[in-house]
């Protein structure tokens, strides 16, 4: 257990500890925060990750001379004005790292972090304040959408990984992705195209979120950013305009009425709550797809022992494992980018091709998907699995 000089900040590890407990035994008992609209919510593993990294930067925080001395006595001071401010600077700066950048990087935290940072200082001041507190947070401006992958560029995709699947190899200049590479990547798109699932979303997949026969995926959907006909329903409900619904949802209570947030809190609770599980048909192809990737993998994992059950894994030796351990969320985005640069490189050029954006959001704003009415029925044909 990491020891912590001041006692605010000893104070603020033992409420993150009831919400985000860093012992797997206690993982399924850790208390809810509250979420979207004020209704309890349990944090994720990856916000559980993000608020001890703010721990983490409000430790070092506190050895500065910038954070005022009654901030280092007790946690309900480390969120008052003057505290935030000094904090705030300092990690816009980057001088809360955890770790030194490389020589020659720029040591700001890009926006993107800094928007990170926000969220989780608003759980953590919901978890020391008395409720109904009013913390004003820094603003981080949001950036505008990139623009997602023509509906047309889209079946020109998946048809040319499926042609480097099986023929390849993906190679140009020194650029080039092995058979295994070319595989994983043609099944974690062909799953994108189908269900246009987040990253993490993705990565979180295990073996028994396919069904029988490859024939449908089970995506667990982050609730706080639910499909966005959820704000239509919820305004339609409480009579008021989509955006004051939205504005709720997205936790900027601030932009509407009292009485409005009112009713928008009651319809929410009146609707059903969204399925813990979506399941989405897959395409024939790309049910051959997740069967050429499901043999690889079983190559790659028959050596190891212990838990086995990530459908996606690494293909190397990393810092983390031998060849065939979970792949983390950080390395299915590299992985889908350094794919997306070597099929742009080896098609520049070419008529009708356009190249593709390196960021699975873009492509993954560029998919309508439509989730089962029911779960697939249950089926003894399971290839692969």
């Amino acid at each position: 257990m990491h020891r912590y000089e001041a006692a605010s900040v000893r104070q603020l590890a033992t409420v993150v500890e009831r919400v985000a407990p860093r012992g797997t035994g206690d993982w399924e008992d850790r208390e809810p925060v509250a979420g979207a609209a004020g209704i309890p919510a349990k944090v994720s593993q990856g916000r559980a990750r993000q608020l001890w990294m703010v721990v983490g930067m409000w430790d070092r925080a506190t050895g500065r001379s910038e954070i005022p001395d009654r901030a280092r006595r007790s946690a309900p001071q480390l969120f008052t004005p003057p505290a935030l401010r000094a904090f705030w600077e300092l990690a816009q700066a980057g001088e809360l790292r955890a770790l030194t950048p490389e020589r020659g990087r720029d040591p700001e935290l890009p926006d993107a972090t800094l928007r990170i940072v926000r969220d989780c200082l608003a759980i953590l001041a919901s978890l020391v304040l008395p409720p109904g507190t009013r913390v004003r947070l820094p603003s981080v401006e949001q950036p505008e959408p990139k623009t997602p992958v023509r509906s047309a560029s889209l079946g020109v995709l998946y048809r040319r990984l499926a042609e480097l699947a099986t023929t390849g190899p993906l190679e140009r200049d020194g650029t080039a992705l092995s058979y295994e590479d070319r595989t994983r990547l043609l099944a974690m798109v062909s799953i994108v195209l189908d269900a246009a699932p987040r990253s993490g979303e993705l990565a979180a997949l295990q073996l028994a979120d396919l069904a029988a026969g490859e024939r449908a995926v089970g995506l667990r959907r982050r609730q706080q950013k639910a499909p966005p006909n959820r704000a239509e329903e919820i305004a339609a409900l409480a009579e008021v305009d989509p955006s004051s619904a939205r504005a709720v949802l997205w936790g900027q209570r601030h932009q509407v009425s009292e009485a409005t947030y009112q009713r928008i809190v009651a319809a929410r609770e009146e609707l059903e709550p969204l399925p813990e599980v979506e399941w989405y048909q897959l395409r024939q192809g790309t049910r051959v797809a997740l069967r050429r990737w499901l043999t690889v993998r079983e190559q790659l994992v028959e050596p190891l022992t212990g838990g086995r059950s990530a459908l996606w894994v690494t293909l190397v030796p990393t810092k983390a494992g031998p060849p065939g351990i979970s792949l983390r969320p950080q390395g299915l985005t590299q992985a889908f980018a350094r794919g997306m640069t070597a099929l742009n490189w080896l098609m520049a050029g070419q008529y009708g091709w356009e190249p593709m954006p390196v960021r699975m959001e873009q492509l993954r704003r560029a998919i309508t998907a439509e989730p089962m009415a029911a779960p697939p029925a249950p089926s003894d044909d399971s290839p692969g699995k």
